[in-house]
């Protein structure tokens, strides 16, 4: 037993107990508040963490780092943006997926989008040979595994937008070598796989003849199929055609966003899970909360027109103090218990096994709920969880069992497809 529990759980538990009898004993929902999140802290340090996806390499890209300069130093604390070595550390996450984002207007330029995600790949494998020490690439469950027992943060890819495989199936598997684990179908408009969720053309109504085969093609060679971002067609065809479990890298619940295509409705959640797939929760606060989009705005036009009335700018510091106070006073942010109630949804509906952690940090700005605005505040859900009930196992499935269980069933069909 931890030091933390055996002090303030020492009357519930048996002196002859083992470990795993003792958690069975130990009820969180009795704790306080200042007691459970010191539980939650233990948990996030002691079970792997892995997040679905985290926008580092965009956000590299868009402070203007190349790779032909420095890169962003990750390895202290940074005063921009949600990641970095220390705050991770703090948080318990020990595998951020990198969001290899391919915008879609490249799509218009032939070979921008493979051009662009080559370049991001290689400045995340920079990050790692910079700071050996602190992070390291991640092909497998079993390099982020071995990366954990050393204390290093494991770095696996992701691709946003399959815009990057151009119009060449063989790229499916280049990309696999280049150390891609998932393949985000589409992104913000139809593409020459299928039609996206944030595009009202419908394209194809679907997936198209070519998306077929790359669902197909990334099946065999291993690549799991993502399914945030795409039509409510294009997610039904995908499922109809893949061999093995999906996953949705950063998606929530519709239930709480009505209209938002984006997120996923009840009946997508039950046949993701018919699949043997995951979805994993992003914490964007429009992904989280309809209520949050019409409180923001409501912040945002006032202090535009305080700026204006005043004749300030953005930058000035009279500013900068009044848009923070305002801000705090009229807090427009939902909660980390919201993050809490799109688990609990899915939960309740298909079953633990089919959640995880998806945040979308460092892609969503300044729209993250209260109590989850870095990587380090991943122990306020936790206790949040604990508080609501689940148990470390539940916790532990949500953090990366199940995640690891769908990435598995990708690799053994992979090692045995022709």
């Amino acid at each position: 037993m931890r030091n933390y529990l055996s002090t303030v759980l020492l009357a519930t538990l048996a002196l002859a107990c083992t470990p795993k009898e003792e958690e069975t004993t130990i009820d969180y929902t009795t704790l306080s508040d200042a007691e459970r999140l010191e539980v939650a802290k233990e948990i996030a340090q002691e079970t792997i963490m892995v997040d679905g996806h985290v926008d580092l390499p965009y956000r590299m890209k868009v402070g203007g780092f190349t790779l032909q300069r420095e890169i962003l130093d990750v390895s202290v604390r940074t005063d921009g943006g949600n990641f970095d070595y220390p705050r991770t550390k703090e948080g318990g996450l020990d595998a951020p997926f990198m969001s290899i984002y391919i915008p879609a207007g490249l799509q218009a330029m032939p070979g921008a989008s493979k051009a662009l995600a080559d370049s991001l790949i290689l400045m995340t494998e920079r990050l790692t040979t910079t700071f050996p020490d602190k992070f390291a690439m991640a092909y497998s469950p079993a390099d982020i595994e071995a990366n954990f027992e050393k204390g290093i943060i494991s770095l696996p890819m992701g691709m946003e937008n399959g815009s990057g495989l151009e119009d060449d199936i063989s790229n499916v598997a280049y990309f696999h070598k280049r150390g891609i684990r998932y393949i985000t179908l589409t992104h913000g408009k139809d593409n020459l796989i299928g039609d996206a969720s944030y595009d009202t053309t419908g394209t194809y109504g679907g997936l198209s003849e070519y998306g077929e085969q790359v669902v197909k093609e990334m099946n065999r060679v291993g690549i799991m199929v993502d399914l945030s971002h795409v039509s409510d067609n294009t997610f039904r065809d995908a499922l109809a055609i893949t061999k093995v479990p999906v996953i949705a890298s950063h998606s929530s619940v519709r239930k709480f966003t009505p209209g938002f295509e984006r997120n996923m409705s009840d009946e997508l959640i039950q046949a993701m899970a018919k699949n043997g797939g995951v979805m994993m929760i992003n914490f964007g606060g429009t992904f989280i909360d309809s209520a949050y989009a019409a409180g923001s705005g409501k912040v945002r036009e006032h202090l535009v027109n305080y700026m204006v009335e005043n004749n300030l700018s953005r930058t000035d510091s009279a500013f900068e103090v009044y848009a923070a106070e305002y801000t705090a006073a009229n807090n427009p942010f939902p909660t980390v218990q919201r993050v809490a109630d799109h688990i609990d949804h899915v939960k309740n509906l298909v079953g633990i096994d089919y959640v995880g952690l998806g945040s979308d940090f460092d892609g969503v700005g300044d729209s993250l709920p209260t109590g989850l605005k870095d990587v380090s505040m991943y122990p306020n859900l936790i206790a949040e969880l604990l508080k609501r009930g689940y148990s470390r196992e539940e916790i532990e499935k949500i953090c990366y069992k199940n995640i690891f269980r769908v990435w598995t069933a990708v690799e053994e069909y992979a090692a045995t497809a022709e």
